[in-house]
């Protein structure tokens, strides 16, 4: 059983658990048959799995492996892994990949995020290619069933992450890492257990049912706990990380967040010195600090829609260095283009362990801007309530449609649009001081709201 509304933009999301599912082991075995077709996996040596820790991981994963081998094709099965894991391996092995995980998502959602060979993304023509065959008649399985085969790649991947980051020669820290009961509870201690660390580690048990707080750091109140154990430790940092560890959002020594933009200039401006000129990508809800620090140190930037896809894609199309999203994902080309929290982690681990100052003071040239973060409210019709707020601010900004709908002033912007993955629409604004960015974003939340 599948329902259509859970193939969205970049990838499959949707109800797996409770008394009315939006899709069930038959429909991953559908997904996991259709998926032989569109990616041409038949071509392929094999198709790498993995999947996170949610209750219903084995079962829909299984389910779908069994879909891909029905149609001869080999599967190399990873088992709990996080989603940058996932990548590593389709990239190493230069083998497409499929990662069951929801994310940041509710406890009873599961889903799929698809690459092709060395990780590289596909895009939304094929998520609806595989819907359309998922949801026709079932393939006759072949005579010649595919093979499945096991593979940890845990050591491998951690070994990658610190041959593109060294932290050899740093000064000790006190770091909280804040698993939030997801995937990164099994890779923290590979790829930091080897570092001149103090790690102090919370919710690090896996646990599908996120006992202690939802996995999506998005949200502020889901950042308290680190935010605490920062002051209670007398700790340098924190990391807390998304359900699928694919996402690391940072809190500095005061036990204030480090907004996901300030981190992207800052990793940027790295970045561009190991290579000057080099191409920079962030999507259009990054705060405009990003493009400011790149065309100060003398690099070139692309902005994109927001999502990995997108912004994969445009990786991938200019070949860029970096990139890096509000809602803290990060992409490096030295990881197949691909993003990963914990190489981001690794990088401003490496900055404060060699600075001699705290982070806090580190970031402070390129926290600029105010931001409203982002804020969703559940509408009727998306695209009305965008007109309406076009036609609210009609001459007084100029207008976008890259992503939704962006309004930019001298020294402001609104960005409203849809979700890719939720029914819902964001609303994020940025604004020179707080005084404007509250006006701005009050008057438009009145506007969605009304």
């Amino acid at each position: 059983m599948i329902k259509r509304g859970i193939f969205k933009a970049n990838d499959i999301r949707g109800i797996s658990e409770g008394p009315d599912p939006e899709w069930d082991p038959a429909g991953a075995y559908a997904i996991g048959a259709a998926a032989v077709d569109v990616l041409d996996l038949d071509t392929a040596r094999a198709l790498v799995v993995g999947r996170d820790m949610r209750v219903s991981g084995s079962r829909m994963a299984g389910a779908f492996i069994d879909g891909v081998l029905s149609r001869g094709v080999d599967v190399i099965d990873i088992g709990l892994s996080s989603t940058d894991e996932l990548w590593f391996a389709s990239g190493s092995l230069d083998l497409p990949g499929a990662m069951f995980t929801a994310s940041h998502n509710p406890a009873d959602y599961n889903g799929v995020k698809f690459c092709l060979a060395a990780a590289k993304p596909i895009t939304s023509a094929n998520l609806t290619d595989i819907a359309d065959r998922a949801s026709g008649p079932e393939p006759t399985p072949v005579a010649t069933p595919g093979r499945r085969t096991e593979l940890d790649v845990l050591p491998a991947y951690a070994d990658h992450l610190h041959s593109l980051v060294d932290l050899t020669g740093i000064r000790r820290l006190r770091v909280v890492a804040d698993a939030g009961n997801g995937m990164a509870g099994l890779t923290l201690p590979a790829v930091l257990g080897r570092s001149d660390l103090e790690l102090i580690g919370l919710f690090t048990e896996l646990d599908g049912s996120f006992p202690n707080h939802p996995p999506n750091p998005l949200e502020p109140q889901n950042l308290i706990d680190a935010q605490a154990a920062v002051l209670d430790h007398a700790a340098d940092l924190a990391l807390v990380f998304d359900g699928d560890a694919d996402r690391c959002f940072i809190i500095d020594e005061r036990g204030m967040v480090v907004n996901p933009s300030v981190v992207t200039a800052m990793i940027a401006t790295h970045e561009l010195v190991r290579e000057p000129g080099a191409t920079i990508v962030s999507n259009k809800i990054t705060s405009r600090v990003v493009p400011e620090v790149v065309q100060a140190e003398g690099g070139k930037m692309v902005i994109t829609r927001v999502g990995h896809t997108f912004v994969k894609a445009a990786m991938a199309e200019h070949n860029a260095i970096f990139g890096g999203e509000h809602s803290a994902h990060y992409y490096f080309r030295d990881f197949w283009g691909a993003d990963t929290g914990m190489l981001a982690a690794l990088h401003v681990l490496a900055a404060v362990g060699h600075a001699d100052r705290p982070l806090s003071e580190l970031v402070a040239r390129f926290d600029r801007y105010a931001a409203s973060g982002e804020i969703n409210s559940r509408v009727a019709d998306q695209q009305m309530i965008m007109d309406r707020v076009a036609a609210a601010f009609t001459d007084r900004g100029e207008q976008d449609r890259l992503d939704g709908l962006t309004v930019s002033g001298p020294d402001w912007w609104v960005n409203v649009r849809p979700s890719n993955t939720e029914p819902l629409l964001r609303l994020n604004v940025e604004a020179a001081n707080s005084e404007t960015m509250e006006a701005l974003r009050d008057e438009t939340l009145g506007l969605i709201r009304a």
